[in-house]
């Protein structure tokens, strides 16, 4: 069975709002997800995690303190992935429609406030309370949404 999948998130907030990005290609579902993605090897979380934020945003952030602990898994396979979160801050660019994410994967981005949070469809379920939470949150194994 192979490990459990590695990856590194950004939460930033810009005028009070979180900013996430469609979580497949296409906008598939319809999930928004806060930006990042896979670590590579030899690098460090912080790097990787500015290198994915501004790949999928055009953004150039800080990588601050970890917030929030998150792993899911598919029942159905060995997926299994634990995402990593950091609080960001902004450093350098503005979110831009014309921004296109060299992977193709990331087609939407955009800002949420926390009473727009309550009625989305995001992952984790504990997305805005690390986003506007202090310290640091654990979201145990959580199935894969399909």
């Amino acid at each position: 069975m192979p490990c459990p999948r590695l990856a590194a998130r950004g939460l930033l907030l810009i005028d009070d709002c979180l900013l996430l990005v469609n979580a497949w290609p296409g906008h598939r579902g319809g999930l928004w997800c806060a930006p990042g993605g896979g670590v590579d090897r030899g690098r460090s979380l912080p790097e990787n995690l500015a290198r994915e934020f501004h790949e999928e945003t055009g953004l150039t952030v800080s990588v601050g303190d970890p917030c929030l602990i998150n792993e899911f898994h598919d029942p159905k396979s060995s997926f299994h992935q634990v995402d990593l979160y950091f609080r960001c801050t902004l450093l350098a660019g503005r979110i831009d429609e014309s921004w296109r994410d060299p992977e193709g994967v990331v087609t939407h981005r955009r800002l949420f406030s926390r009473a727009e949070m309550a009625g989305l469809k995001a992952k984790p379920d504990s997305l805005a309370a690390a986003a506007w939470g202090q310290g640091i949150l654990y979201d145990p194994l959580e199935p894969i949404l399909r």
